[in-house]
């Protein structure tokens, strides 16, 4: 086995990306545990049960219990750990009524954020680092909305970072827009285990939140990218590639909202090919920003 000792920082650095993007979200525990002392009061604990019956029956006579196995040799034994009750997990149903609720109770982007870093009623933040909320321009004409955060996202808290991040700076600046111009934002904000798809309750639970950031930002036009953004807010099963560059109304908050799907930014980093396919869609994006918006 490799010391961490004996890599570079470089290398360091490589490897705990690989781990994170993997899933590993902790390496050690904050305290050292001692496993060895844990079965020790465990058995004794076991024993403990076994017997106690006897003991009673004999304390109740008046005579004195004996002593353990542990006593008779001198050295006591540790005692068993107090094992908190695992929490009950919230029902789906009770978490997505527990998202709309605080969802609508949000005025402001600010106020959902904050509610939103309270919720408690999905498991995808227990294995988050944190929230990855919208970025940008928080007044805009244009809301940029994608899948779920990767490893990239989660570790800087922001949307869009990392490689893709770039890729899409690439793309908006293809047709004239920068970050500052508009609003990016996820439809799950949390990063699933591993970049795992997120399942169906997970994302019935997330709907009310990405719905309110759209309320709330009330932005003219929304740019969807990739395969589960797409199927999230048109429905169906097709894939991305047959949702692509076609201009939908998507009727959220009262408003309705012209939408286009385009290809990922990971889509294009992964099969350069397809950068093609997008850019044919920024362009028919870019000449339908000139349209009226409802």
């Amino acid at each position: 086995m490799i010391s961490a000792a004996d890599l570079q920082a470089a290398e360091l650095a490589a490897l705990l990306a690989f781990h994170a993007d993997a899933g590993v979200e902790w390496l050690l525990e904050d305290q050292p545990v001692d496993r060895i002392a844990e079965f020790e009061a465990m058995r004794t604990a076991h024993a403990a049960r076994q017997g106690g019956g006897d003991a009673a029956a004999r304390s109740a006579d008046g005579s004195q219990a004996p002593s353990g196995s542990a006593g008779a040799r001198g050295t006591a034994r540790p005692a068993p750990k107090e094992v908190a009750a695992p929490a009950v997990a919230m029902p789906d149903s009770q978490a997505v009524a527990e998202a709309s609720a605080i969802a609508a109770a949000a005025t402001t982007l600010d106020d959902l954020r904050a509610a939103m870093e309270g919720f408690g009623g999905c498991n995808l933040k227990n294995s988050a680092r944190g929230l990855v909320f919208a970025q940008g321009n928080m007044q805009p004409s244009i809301m940029v909305i994608g899948p779920m955060p990767n490893a990239d996202d989660d570790r800087e808290g922001l949307p869009f970072s990392g490689r893709q991040g770039a890729m899409l700076d690439r793309m908006l600046s293809g047709i004239g827009l920068a970050r500052a111009d508009v609003l990016l934002t996820n439809v799950i904000p949390w990063r699933p285990p591993g970049n795992r798809v997120p399942s169906a309750p997970e994302s019935d639970i997330c709907r009310p939140f990405i719905e309110r950031q759209i309320v709330l930002a009330a932005p003219n036009h929304l740019l969807i990218l990739g395969n589960f953004a797409a199927r999230f807010f048109f429905g169906g099963t097709q894939t991305i590639h047959q949702m692509r560059g076609e201009w939908r109304e998507l009727a959220i908050g009262g408003r309705k909202i012209p939408a286009l799907a385009t290809l990922h930014p990971q889509d294009l980093v992964a099969a350069p090919v397809s950068k093609r396919l997008a850019w044919q869609d920024l362009l028919a994006f870019r000449a339908g920003l000139a349209g009226p918006a409802t």
